[in-house]
């Protein structure tokens, strides 16, 4: 009988599936290449020839987890409305999102830092994605009229982080609500008192 080909394209994406899955679970660290294989259900040389090494598979991870989260961040703050000030806030809802998620094991950028040398490839990927996060919220929080947005960027994303982490130690739904509050009077002392004379939301 004839063999079915897989498509390379689908077997790429079968090969990251199963990586995204098993890395954010166990680490990068953790996971041998021959593990993937068998997992993804490929051949060796097929792995191979679109990850021509370990590196370039754990990159091709961080991509796909970037989109995901970084795509959620800026959802959440879409959702939030159309003022700067309240999509600084509304983007911890994807916080929220994340810690209720089944087998959450927090930030997998700061999971894959803490087991990467500083100055690898994969190193600089994970440093990469939390400098491009900052610098859109330091957008938004310029465009909300915060006074210092680089210093009320930090100050949120180091929250962001600090929640990530908090979710995976107890798991509490109030973490991110906490989170939340905390950056609503951030940047109500980082922009003043709300349009128009508002009350601020929670």
């Amino acid at each position: 009988m004839p063999t079915t080909r897989t498509p390379a394209g689908s077997a790429r994406d079968r090969i990251l599936d199963t990586a995204f899955r098993l890395f954010y679970a166990h680490g990068p660290r953790g996971v041998g290449v021959d593990t993937v294989i068998a997992e993804s259900g490929v051949a060796k040389a097929t792995l191979y020839k679109h990850f021509p090494s370990k590196d370039d598979l754990v990159l091709a991870y961080l991509d796909k987890v970037d989109q995901a989260w970084f795509g959620a961040l800026r959802a959440a703050a879409r959702e939030a409305g159309d003022e700067p000030r309240e999509q600084l806030v509304g983007m911890f809802d994807a916080l929220a999102g994340a810690c209720r998620r089944e087998g959450y094991h927090g930030c997998a950028f700061i999971n894959t830092a803490a087991e990467s040398p500083a100055g690898s490839p994969v190193h600089a990927r994970t440093v990469e994605h939390k400098n491009v996060v900052r610098a859109w919220v330091t957008d938004v929080a310029r465009r909300a009229g915060a006074a210092d947005p680089e210093l009320l960027a930090r100050q949120l994303t180091l929250l962001l982080d600090g929640g990530l982490a908090s979710g995976v130690l107890d798991g509490d739904p109030a973490v991110a609500e906490a989170a939340k509050r905390t950056a609503r009077a951030l940047v109500d002392a980082a922009v003043g008192g709300a349009p128009g004379g508002r009350p601020t939301r929670q």
